[in-house]
């Protein structure tokens, strides 16, 4: 519930009260119509081709609360309908964001910003496990300037610490982002050629990351990696730094994997703590050290995020483990893909324990920009060095991986590997999210039930 009377929400939106519902809050804030019940409060945003205000009428009848449109829906709206707020706007998405930034603040919680090249969803994640609660988190990809602001304003009165993740795919965004979120802790994980393609060089990446460290308040903290590279140059604009990592304020001092579990004893200013980690990647342990980092910047005590730990559990698509019968496992990692993230997926797969073989299923790497072929021929190379045993190309930009197979979409690939699967065969599916490399998940799946049923 966002607990603000029609007023307050019309005020801060920048809107103007055009129609007046029932008294009450709205429950929350949606932007598909069809998605609009009971209490909701409906958002038209204006696109390139569509105005979502041509759908206020059809929110209204579902029995939204109201909707917030540009003026001229506004009007035609009034005297239409005798149920609901009509709120109108020039800018619905800026109304959204201010909306939002309202809320942040009148919630009180403690707001953590999440960015960076890789392993963003993840320490959200993790966060959202070992942080002090009641903790309310980005869902899956609210993470931009429509997703961040309805992720605030899904949060509910009560709420202690609120996990923000924030993405970026220019200049500015991130600077955007943070002025709603206003975040006490920003949560940098690193810095990799990510979104190249639209930013030029790696350097311009991390300067566009590091807006978020402007926004902090005085009191705030920044979180980075030891080794911030790019990123190093910016710092100077954080209140405090937390560095993770080895040699950093947050470090592993001991580790050990046991069925299918991390042990590992981690150090902070405030002492050393043992945690058992549900996973066996070496990357999901660094993300589990800036999410810990987080913590210490919130001041959590380190004992208690260590009993939470056990508790940890991660977004669709990101290293998901399949069962496949026989001991063979599928890790099922296509959210995304970039040389940082591609080269610590291979790791993984190198360090499994695994009886058969290692089999990499690759898809495209996009937004690497006129390097793209050789960050994807080095990923080959990686994956060879490791000793993986078989790699599949998916789609004609996976040639330059030279796999030992190119199939040309995600089906082909379920077809190629089903009769070659082995016992004990170790899978792993990685790819940009465009490529769609969860329908291979999903194809052997049903490949190997239908094997099995013969």
């Amino acid at each position: 519930m966002i607990e603000l009377s029609p007023e307050h929400v019309a005020k801060a939106a920048g809107a103007a009260i055009v129609v007046r519902g029932a008294a009450g809050a709205p429950r929350r804030a949606v932007i598909d119509s069809r998605e609009a019940t009971e209490g909701d409060l409906f958002v038209g945003l204006l696109g390139e081709r569509h105005d979502g205000g041509e759908f206020a009428a059809a929110a209204l009848e579902a029995g939204a609360w109201g909707v917030l449109v540009a003026p001229d829906r506004a009007a035609s709206l009034e005297g239409v309908l005798e149920r609901g707020w009509v709120l109108a706007t020039a800018d619905p998405l800026d109304a959204l964001g201010s909306l939002a930034r309202e809320w942040r603040r009148r919630l009180g919680a403690r707001v953590v910003g999440v960015t960076g090249s890789v392993g963003k969803t993840s320490v959200k994640d993790i966060c959202r496990t070992l942080l002090p609660g009641p903790v309310h988190a980005s869902q899956e990809n609210y993470n931009t300037e429509i997703g961040l602001p309805l992720a605030v304003l899904s949060a509910t009165k009560g709420t202690r610490t609120l996990v923000l993740e924030m993405a970026m795919r220019g200049a500015g965004q991130i600077a955007e982002l943070a002025a709603i979120a206003e975040p006490n802790v920003a949560v940098i994980t690193n810095i990799g050629p990510v979104h190249v393609e639209l930013l030029g060089s790696v350097e311009a990446i991390a300067a566009v990351k590091a807006e978020v460290l402007g926004h902090l308040p005085p009191d705030g903290a920044a979180v980075i990696p030891v080794e911030a590279g790019s990123l190093e140059p910016h710092l100077d604009a954080a209140p405090r730094l937390i560095r993770f990592g080895d040699g950093g304020d947050v470090r592993v001092t001991e580790r050990r994997v046991e069925d299918g579990v991390t042990r590992a004893r981690i150090h902070a200013p405030s002492g050393s703590e043992e945690f058992d980690f549900p996973f066996t990647e070496a990357h999901n342990l660094a993300n589990a050290l800036a999410a810990i980092a987080a913590g210490v910047a919130l001041g959590a005590p380190l004992a208690e995020m260590a009993d939470r730990a056990p508790d940890i559990g991660f977004s669709r698509l990101r290293g998901e483990r399949v069962e496949l019968g026989d001991g063979a496992v599928l890790i099922n990692d296509c959210y995304n893909a970039n040389p940082v993230s591609m080269r610590a997926a291979l790791d993984h797969l190198a360090s499994m324990p695994a009886s058969g073989r290692r089999i990499a299923v690759l898809g495209e790497m996009r937004e690497l920009g006129p390097e793209a072929a050789t960050y994807h021929r080095e990923i080959g190379e990686h994956a060879r060095a490791l000793g993986v045993d078989l790699v599949v190309g998916v789609g004609e930009p996976a040639r330059d991986y030279d796999p030992d197979e190119l199939v040309a979409d995600p089906t082909d690939a379920a077809e190629l590997l089903e009769p070659q699967l082995g016992a004990g065969d170790a899978v792993l599916v990685k790819g940009s999210r465009a490529v769609g490399l969860e329908a291979v998940a999903e194809a052997l799946q049903e490949l190997r039930g239908d094997s099995k049923g013969d």
